[in-house]
């Protein structure tokens, strides 16, 4: 875990680990999109553009559903709105926002919206892949305790290990997964109350740190679903790469009455594997809440658990409707 790479020199300015990713996920994404459309764009800068655009509405649509699932928070306090990098962000209002802009941008360019989006689910698993490796190093998405031979440790003070220390009512856990000593933990005050709160590592003495990092007191192992999840997204990249050459075949060779083959089929497809398979790696992770709300379809399960049946639904009819419009007119050449 290195949320923290480092400062760069005579600034207050620190490069984030995850930040970094993030920036590489965008960039081999957009990378992808430009190869794969190459042949289908009169100018590829319009493939950047386009995915800019969605990558900050991707980003303000994550963020907006974010803040309405979890309004209480912010009543006090309304500018924590922006405070994007203490975390918040919900994949399906970020889906929402960008595919919409992407799809009124490609409009506008007079661009065949669907073939690109085909493109755009592809590009999409390679940002997953790498944008997944920054969760890791940051610490956050984190699985449950495990004994499996490739299980890590967090270090003290990560959300891992907070979440390990205390009972998690969200999560049904009334007992901690870690029992600290009370010597561990001091109280802080918020709003009239008293919480108990983990001590920082430099308050510790030099035998507690010692217990902490080596001792018995030291982070539970547990599942690496940050790495689950971009394995899981160099697969589905894979997967849907077949399947758009495959569609480019049948197309390139005049059978445009197969099934699947529309232009679209691929992107449909994305939501269809990409909830299928984070609807079971939640069921390893350890940070997401169970729902029991009314919009709940699987109740019990996690917000993403049931994003991901959404996700599943809407990839399905997606995949029904596209087989029945007609596909643009436009020559395959690779």
């Amino acid at each position: 875990m290195h949320p923290e790479l480092f400062k760069i020199p005579f600034t207050n300015l620190t490069l984030w680990s995850y930040g970094l990713m993030m920036v590489i996920a965008f960039l081999a994404a957009v990378s992808v999109i430009r190869i794969l459309s190459r042949n289908i764009t009169p100018d590829p800068q319009l493939i950047t553009n386009a995915s800019l655009y969605a990558l900050i509405a991707g980003v303000v649509g994550a963020r907006a559903f974010y803040v309405v699932h979890y309004i209480d928070k912010f009543r006090d306090n309304p500018l924590e709105v922006f405070a994007i990098w203490n975390g918040g962000l919900e994949l399906l209002g970020g889906v929402i926002l960008a595919i919409t802009v992407i799809v009124v941008y490609l409009r506008y360019h007079k661009l065949p919206a669907r073939r690109y989006l085909d493109i755009l689910a592809i590009g999409l698993m390679m940002a997953l892949a790498f944008g997944r490796i920054g969760c890791y190093m940051r610490g956050c998405c984190f699985g449950k305790p495990a004994e499996v031979a490739w299980a890590v440790r967090f270090p003290y003070g990560s959300d891992p290990y907070y979440s390990q220390v205390f009972p998690n009512p969200d999560r049904n856990r009334s007992v901690p997964h870690l029992k600290l000593p009370a010597e561990y933990f001091t109280h802080s005050e918020e709003n009239g109350l008293w919480y108990s709160v983990l001590k920082a590592k430099e308050e510790l003495s030099e035998f507690e740190k010692e217990m902490v990092s080596y001792g018995p007191y030291r982070c539970l192992p547990v599942h690496p679903t940050q790495l689950y999840s971009s394995v899981m997204g160099l697969f589905l990249l894979f997967l849907l790469y077949l399947f758009w050459k495959g569609g480019q075949y049948y197309e390139k060779t005049g059978k445009t009455n197969e099934l699947f083959i529309k232009p679209g089929s691929t992107f449909a497809l994305m939501f269809i594997l990409y909830g299928v398979g984070r609807f079971f790696i939640e069921y390893l992770r350890d940070d997401n809440p169970f729902e029991y709300g009314w919009w709940a379809i699987y109740k019990g399960g996690t917000v993403s658990q049931n994003l991901g049946i959404y996700l599943v639904i809407l990839g399905v009819v997606l995949m029904a409707v596209f087989q029945f419009i007609k596909a643009d007119k436009i020559k395959v050449t690779s």
